[in-house]
């Protein structure tokens, strides 16, 4: 069978593939979908109470906007799911989908002589080979393309499950144990059924770990109820509401001004001696300030949950989540319970025992663990760049969040994270087309890598979380090198007192073509 030639490809069709595949539409790009919908980890990695972290205006693309742009409330993700395919469906994206389409196979059949050239705009002759098995049939239909979009991101699909002394793992325990991953893939009354009246223990102390609390809390409700334990290794800041003593959040993090205090690459000596010496104390304070709100606000440390580094280090790192509301209530009432666990545990027929001897029954263990996107991207990608991802920084070094200076005619969009990441798939996108376009030529291979390192380094120096590539005390600065590089002005705002004080989003950076 020949194989389908096109100029540019895209794998995965969740919030990145559908930006990616919009931007690019001129191109008319084959987008594979292993699932039957698109949406990604809205879709496949939702529980039934899962809302968004922000409100809807912060988390829209920028030609287009929520209907009901200013309702306060947090979007489900259904309303999200909702968005999104009303965003393909209004800018024919579905056309270029094909559903159902699982890539088992990537191998690069370009001009190896070139490899380590950078980029090179595409040229009429593929570069990259991509075998997909359609769901249902034994037969591979093989793709050709010049130019290949990675959006399969960093969740989802590959669960991290935690290593475990030799039969001391999962195979011990008589009761049943799942990742959250399969979890997300029950219905209501599947979910409330595997939860109620049982003893469930739920590993993590992330967003969907809560969530998960919460709803098994809200299964137990009845005579029977039995409480649910989670596992609590390591701690992190979470907030009531976006409030801080009565000031707004983005006051704080997400304006020109407020980012000014933060480190950033490229910057003067001048500048980096002033953020060490001047701002340091003043960040230290700002963030002292929002830590004494959530304290008075949230019953931390009744429950010894107060996290030992700053607020900072966790906003730094996009790891700040929204309290579930019936959290600490669920938890005064002793429906949900915390244990510490510096150390290791392990399984034993019961439950679940820790190396300072104490144990928890159990009839249900949840491992809401994360997710193993470097295993999701070696599965995808052949040698030797698979090599690549073996990085001795533990991130992927992309310029612009994006493209891989030592991968040819491949780009990845959605592993870089932000305050919000559909706006940062969006504004990458529309660089990654514009680059594909030939519009803009890339600095050399060395000044790319360059960059990624001075990235790093601040990520480094900001949060001891740095591995999770997140750019969000400096997302501005981030965004205003793309709109440069674009030939668009970086200051986005109608007033100078906007561009100092009001909070950046997708509408900002709408651009008329």
């Amino acid at each position: 069978m020949d194989p389908v030639v096109s100029k540019v490809g895209i794998i995965g069709a969740g919030v990145s593939g559908i930006a990616a595949a919009k931007h690019l539409s001129h191109h008319n790009p084959i987008v594979l979908e292993a699932s039957d919908s698109i949406g990604g980890v809205w879709r496949h990695c939702s529980y039934n109470s899962t809302k968004l972290q922000s409100h809807r205006r912060d988390y829209e693309f920028s030609d287009f906007p929520w209907f009901d742009r200013d309702n306060p409330e947090y979007p489900s993700h259904l309303e999200i799911l909702d968005y999104l395919n009303s965003y393909a469906e209004h800018f024919d994206v579905l056309k270029f989908v094909r559903f159902n389409s699982k890539v088992v196979e990537v191998r690069f059949i370009g001009d190896w002589e070139t490899t380590d050239a950078g980029f090179k705009p595409p040229a009429g002759q593929p570069a990259w080979e991509v075998a997909v098995q359609t769901s249902g049939e034994d037969t591979i239909q093989w793709y050709a393309f010049e130019f290949l979009v990675v959006c399969i991101g960093k969740y989802g699909d590959i669960p991290r499950i935690p290593e475990f002394p030799h039969n001391k793992g999962p195979q011990a325990f008589q009761g049943q144990v799942l990742h959250s991953l399969d979890y997300c893939k029950l219905d209501k009354k599947a979910a409330s059924e595997l939860l109620k009246d049982k003893k469930v223990v739920v590993v993590g102390y992330k967003k969907s770990a809560l969530d998960l609390a919460v709803e098994c809390a809200e299964a137990n409700q009845g005579p029977k109820g039995q409480p649910c334990t989670m596992v609590v290794r390591t701690l992190h800041w979470t907030v009531p509401h976006y409030w801080v003593w009565g000031l707004p959040f983005f006051l704080f993090y997400s304006t020109r001004a407020s980012q000014f205090l933060h480190p950033r690459p490229n910057q003067s000596f001048i500048r980096t001696i002033t953020c060490l010496l001047a701002l340091s104390p003043l960040r230290h304070a700002i963030s002292k300030f929002i830590e004494s709100y959530i304290l008075w606000k949230l019953p931390l440390e009744k429950y010894g949950l107060k996290p030992d580094h700053s607020f900072e280090e966790d906003y730094a790192s996009c790891q700040m989540a929204i309290t579930p509301e019936n959290l600490f209530s669920e938890a005064d009432k002793g429906r949900i319970k915390f244990k510490r666990s510096q150390g290791n545990w392990w399984f034993n027929k019961d439950g679940i025992e820790f190396d300072d001897g104490s144990k928890i029954d159990a009839d249900v263990v949840v491992l809401a663990t994360g997710y193993d996107g470097k295993k999701k991207l070696k599965s995808i990608l052949p040698d030797p760049f698979r090599s690549l991802l073996e990085y001795p920084s533990g991130i992927m070094p992309l310029y612009r969040g994006t493209i891989h200076p030592l991968i040819p005619n491949m780009a990845f969009v959605g592993y870089l994270e932000s305050v919000s990441n559909l706006h940062s798939s969006e504004l990458r996108s529309i660089w990654l087309a514009r680059l594909i376009d030939n519009k803009f030529k890339l600095p050399s291979v060395e000044k790319m890598l360059e960059q990624t390192t001075k990235e790093l380094e601040v990520m480094k120096d900001t949060t001891r979380f740095y591995k999770r590539f997140c750019i969000s005390t400096f997302s501005i600065n981030h965004s205003d090198e793309i709109c440069e590089e674009m030939g668009w002005a970086s200051w986005r705002k109608n007033t100078w007192l906007a561009e100092a004080f009001s909070p950046y989003g997708g509408q900002d950076y709408l651009q008329k073509y």
